[in-house]
């Protein structure tokens, strides 16, 4: 199998039809869809049940599980896909007619010889197809880490496409008791170790933020989800992606939204940094906030 597209679904019913007609619409035929329904109790169940008694060219794997965050459930797929490439489309987004033409075309691009120095390739998100999510580089292809996207002009969501086998080796982390950690921590533990993608510049991917969804409930999933946000700041904080007052700005909110269940040694630890230091710049930006108020 080529490549593998993968959905994580959490009452999605209202949607995820759409992705599943334009997987149906796809010019390049080797792939197959796998979804991990993520505890829905909207009828998702029942909707599977229909397609998959549909006829598709491409087989469909359809699991449910009890809720345990997309982070569990992409873990969960990584190890069940049969594809080459590990293609993560969310349930409320679709892909282009071509997409996984376009994504098999520019994987191939990449010389074998030079394949174990990538974790894959990316293309564009859109709101429409005319329309990019972000911004861009000039030019066809280029070669970088997602580390490295800032200085080379990418900003926004973007549609990452990996190796199986690289996700094999970097699985996400699971905090017990904790259903979200964004996948930033991945995508840039991939880049730290050097793995590039071959980013390019074709639409594949359409998408919006729906009120319910992740983008919109962000600050109530850091509340819930104090370990993997804490492991998310420090790892922005020790490849240089978080500084200045963004970085104590981001402390400061996750000791109010953490202080009544962790200690402040705790939160130190996690946050990678030193408690008095910690302390010093919590009270700095305490008063500050008293001045400017």
């Amino acid at each position: 199998m080529r490549i593998t597209v993968f959905t994580p679904a959490y009452n999605r019913a209202y949607t995820i039809e759409k992705l599943y007609c334009s997987l149906r619409r796809q010019s390049f035929k080797d792939f197959e869809w796998i979804v991990i329904d993520d505890g829905s109790t909207d009828g998702t169940e029942k909707l599977f049940e229909r397609i998959l008694e549909e006829e598709n060219f491409f087989p469909i794997q359809y699991y449910q599980i009890p809720n345990g965050g997309k982070h569990r459930a992409i873990n969960r797929g990584v190890r069940i896909a049969k594809g080459n490439l590990f293609f993560i489309v969310d349930s409320d987004d679709y892909l282009t007619d071509d997409a996984l033409e376009l994504v098999d075309r520019i994987e191939k691009s990449i010389p074998d010889d030079e394949k174990s120095e990538f974790a894959g390739v990316c293309g564009l998100r859109g709101k429409t197809v005319d329309s990019i999510i972000g911004s861009t580089f000039e030019g066809n292809t280029l070669d970088i880490t997602s580390l490295e996207r800032e200085e080379n002009g990418i900003f926004g969501d973007k549609a990452e496409v990996f190796y199986t086998e690289v996700l094999k080796k970097y699985p996400f982390p699971e905090f017990e008791g904790e259903n979200f950690l964004t996948e930033a921590v991945v995508w840039m533990k991939i880049a730290e170790d050097g793995l590039k993608l071959r980013y390019f510049n074709e639409i594949i991917y359409i998408g919006e933020y729906l009120p319910d969804g992740l983008s919109a409930n962000i600050r109530e999933m850091i509340k819930r989800n104090p370990n993997g946000y804490a492991l998310y700041i420090s790892q922005l904080v020790r490849y240089g992606k978080l500084n200045g007052f963004a970085k104590w700005q981001s402390y400061y909110d996750y000791y109010y939204s953490n202080r009544d269940t962790k200690s402040f040694r705790e939160m130190a630890e996690r946050l990678n940094i030193n408690r008095f230091v910690l302390w010093f710049r919590l009270f700095g930006m305490k008063i500050f906030y008293r001045i400017y108020s």
